[in-house]
């Protein structure tokens, strides 16, 4: 064999191994513990999925999924936080895909973005959210609700998941829309915003149906309209927001699981594999939906598309109503 041939050969050889190597880790694949970050505190319906998905998925792979809470910044701290981790398939983000497209449209020059930093994974659902009141609020519908806000003359305080979020653009639509204004509360998740609703430091708040069900079915919260296309059958007594006059108003509040940029196919498509077998069953889909958790499953190649179009949407929405984060 002569030097080129060697060389040739050599090079052929190397390949070969480092093409062995890469299918020998995506095969042996996971070796430890997974993380599974999200955006938002304990508690709120962001992490109650997580955690319900995180544990069955764990026992599919072999190894724990552990999952870890950031919450911040409309979701940016912990979407940063999962775009900055190796992509060697130990890291994943569950994201409130609505939430953070809106983010990414309220925020100047947000540093990372689902669509450019991440792989997509799976879809896994949604959760409606719905508007609620302190039942100290003499309102018990929606024309009763706008009467009395307008009655306050901007002197009264309204909560939200935080700066950025779902939440958010949600409440500063509603008062574009009845022409009313009032003092915007931001704060880190439901889990630190709802205290302070029951408490009555804050007057209203849109919320996960998730986060707010066991408030409102003890009587601390008082439900006024669901923003969804259709009634829920966990408070089938509450309207829509539409049936209370409210035109185009639903949203549908996506979640999803991704994977840092760089993450091997093989690990995604596993990923992707076990997270359909989850969602598919029957005994799970009606747990979660007892939860407020409506499970809904697209494949990888799905997400992609859908990821582009909820941030053309909210890109859309944000601009056309001017809004800007406090």
């Amino acid at each position: 064999m002569n030097l080129l041939h060697r060389i040739v050969f050599g090079a052929v050889l190397s390949l070969g191994l480092m093409n062995a190597s890469s299918a020998s880790t995506d095969t042996d694949w996971p070796k430890k513990p997974i993380q599974m970050i999200l955006s938002f505190p304990a508690g709120g319906s962001t992490d109650v999925f997580a955690r319900s998905i995180a544990v069955p998925l764990g026992e599919a792979l072999g190894q724990a999924v552990v999952v870890e809470n950031k919450p911040g910044a409309g979701g940016m701290i912990g979407m940063t936080a999962a775009a900055k981790a190796n992509p060697d398939g130990y890291t994943i983000h569950f994201s409130a895909l609505t939430n953070q497209a809106i983010a990414q449209a309220l925020f100047n020059n947000p540093p990372f973005s689902l669509q450019k930093d991440f792989v997509s994974v799976a879809l896994v659902g949604s959760v409606p959210h719905i508007l609620e009141v302190n039942p100290s609020v003499p309102a018990k519908n929606m024309t009763e609700l706008i009467a009395f806000i307008k009655s306050k003359n901007g002197n009264f305080n309204y909560a939200s998941q935080g700066n950025g979020s779902l939440s958010h653009l949600e409440s500063a639509l509603f008062m574009q829309r009845i022409g009313a204004t009032g003092t915007h509360i931001p704060y880190k998740g439901s889990s630190f915003a709802l205290p302070d609703l029951i408490a009555g430091n804050t007057l209203m708040m849109f919320d996960s149906l998730t986060a707010s069900l066991p408030h409102i079915q003890s009587g601390k919260l008082r439900p006024i309209a669901i923003a969804s296309n259709e009634r829920s059958p966990l408070l089938p007594g509450v309207p829509t927001l539409e049936q209370d006059g409210f035109k185009q108003f639903d949203v549908e509040n996506l979640f999803a699981i991704y994977a840092p940029k760089g993450t091997s196919p093989a690990v995604v498509a596993r990923l992707e594999r076990e997270i359909r077998k989850i969602l598919t069953n029957p005994d799970f889909k009606n747990k979660l939906a007892n939860q407020g958790i409506q499970t809904q499953f697209a494949n990888s190649e799905k997400l992609t598309e859908i990821t582009a179009a909820e941030h053309a949407k909210w890109s859309k929405s944000v601009k056309a109503a001017n809004i800007k984060v406090d």
